[in-house]
């Protein structure tokens, strides 16, 4: 029935389409993946956001290491900003706003310093390519709650004096005179004492697991439609096989029947009143 299916034009669009539907399972278990990863920055952040913070231990909750499980959670140091190591963050939008992240380190107590980012400035007015002024962070001892960041890659990409490119923590170490923790930095949640002016505060991240499902159902769904186009094409194959063939099934057609020639007369001579 559907030999001509074994054709090399037939099995060479059966290869097609499985290359095509394995893409496709490709692309959506991608999706899948992506989604899972997103679910567990969700994870965590719902886990470790609001949590109450903990009191900065040498050796046990710094920034010396980072581990996963724990970003977002906040930490309490106790320490001093050294405004002459502050730097900016170029190229850190928010809101679709252009602007620069405030990086400035914090002295604690035991020798060593973790790098705090204090908020966000929009692009200068005054400057091009500079904040027009950033607030001074708090005088003499602060007490400050951050959160756990991991800190950037290297960007390959020059910088203004003051400025830099990502939150790569170890080129910042280069330039500091003393130990900096070097493994993750902190995002302000909050300083003691308080000060008038500040950068704008980070906002909390999202928790909106995005469209990936959707995506991934996409994909499957795509890849089933492939075999569902050349199972079509097929059958359509056949039905035009059998037309020309002469075995597609036709509707009878009922002929009439002749009238024999008794018949014949005996209508005249009806018609002519004669019987």
């Amino acid at each position: 029935m559907f030999r001509y299916f074994f054709s090399a034009r037939w099995l060479g669009w059966l290869a097609v389409v499985v290359v095509l539907a394995a893409g496709c399972v490709g692309l959506g278990r991608w999706q899948l993946e992506r989604r899972e990863a997103v679910v567990e920055d969700i994870q965590r952040i719902e886990a470790n956001y609001d949590a109450p913070p903990e009191r900065y231990v040498p050796g046990v909750n710094g920034f010396d290491v980072f581990d996963p499980t724990r970003e977002w959670t906040p930490v309490t140091f106790t320490g001093t900003y050294d405004t002459e190591g502050q730097v900016v963050v170029r190229n850190r939008p928010l809101n679709g706003q252009p602007g620069y992240e405030v990086l400035t380190p914090l002295r604690l107590q035991d020798g060593t310093a973790v790098i705090i980012d204090r908020g966000w400035l929009p692009i200068g007015n005054v400057e091009a390519g500079r904040p027009d002024a950033v607030p001074a962070p708090p005088a003499g001892e602060v007490e400050v709650t951050a959160r756990i960041r991991p800190g950037e890659p290297e960007v390959n990409r020059g910088a203004p004096d003051g400025q830099v490119a990502s939150v790569h923590l170890p080129s910042l170490a280069d330039t500091l005179e003393y130990p900096l923790q070097d493994a993750a930095y902190g995002l302000l949640a909050l300083e003691r004492p308080a000060v008038p002016e500040t950068p704008v505060a980070a906002p909390k991240p999202s928790i909106d697991e995005g469209p990936h499902l959707s995506y991934s159902l996409q994909w499957f769904a795509f890849g089933v439609l492939a075999f569902v186009g050349l199972g079509y094409a097929a059958r359509q194959q056949r039905r035009n096989d059998a037309e020309r063939d002469g075995t597609a099934t036709a509707r009878p057609v009922r002929r009439r029947r002749r009238p024999s020639s008794e018949e014949e007369e005996d209508a005249i001579l009806d018609r002519q009143g004669i019987r």
